[in-house]
């Protein structure tokens, strides 16, 4: 198999360990709404999801219609706790810069959130100029749109590119573009043993849960 000329990473989770936080703000939002719900039932059904994805969700199958009011105050709320105290994942800066490849972002965040996120973790200027939102495609994950956008943008076939994901949906969406995709459980909402299992019945590459392990795969390395 040749080395990938492309590395796609998602963002949340992945490069930001941004994901607990934006947790609690969802779960506090369902709460006052009325719609109560344990940590990881919601992570189950709304890890790696666009925004419009989880309100599309919640609406079909449990009828709660989050109003723009409410939208609009938990988005306040997260990007506030993001300049207070979001982090970048412990290795990704000298990661992506050891790669011997061109690399992107494909999340399903909005294109704002991305990069307030990277700003504040210190990795935009890594990725300034090749960021893709789920907002630029007509299906979020599982689907694989975002993914091929993203290659397609960029100059690559499907086949070289490598997807770097912290999500089922994301691992899923990687696999129906036909890439090659690594798992990722670093993040610290990635800790449990139902997460890490969830993923690695998908059967990823490989799953990693240092960032800096990512060097190794594909480039000859172990």
């Amino acid at each position: 198999m040749r080395p990938p000329g492309l590395v796609i990473f998602d963002c949340d989770g992945v490069l930001v360990d941004s994901e607990p936080i934006a947790l609690e703000i969802l779960l506090d939002t369902l709460a006052a709404a009325g719609l109560p719900m344990e940590a990881e039932a919601a992570s189950e059904r709304f890890l790696g999801r666009s925004l419009q994805s989880t309100v599309d969700i919640l609406a079909e199958e449990f009828g709660l219609e989050l109003d723009d009011a409410s939208l609009a105050a938990m988005r306040a709320r997260l990007y506030a706790a993001f300049r207070a105290g979001l982090r970048p994942i412990e290795g990704v800066a000298e990661t992506v810069d050891a790669l011997p490849c061109r690399s992107c972002v494909a999340s399903s965040s909005q294109p704002e959130r991305i990069e307030l996120s990277l700003r504040v973790a210190g990795l935009w200027p890594r990725f300034e100029g090749r960021v893709f939102s789920a907002t630029m495609v007509a299906r979020g994950k599982p689907a694989p749109d975002l993914f091929l956008h993203a290659a397609g943008a960029m100059g690559f076939a499907p086949p070289d590119c490598l997807v770097v994901e912290d999500s089922p949906a994301g691992v899923q969406a990687a696999q129906a573009g036909g890439m090659r995709v690594v798992g990722f459980v670093g993040g610290g909402h990635a800790q449990g043993a139902a997460h890490r299992a969830a993923l690695a019945a998908l059967e990823p590459e490989r799953v990693i849960d240092d960032m800096r392990a990512l060097i190794g795969i594909g480039w000859g390395g172990d």
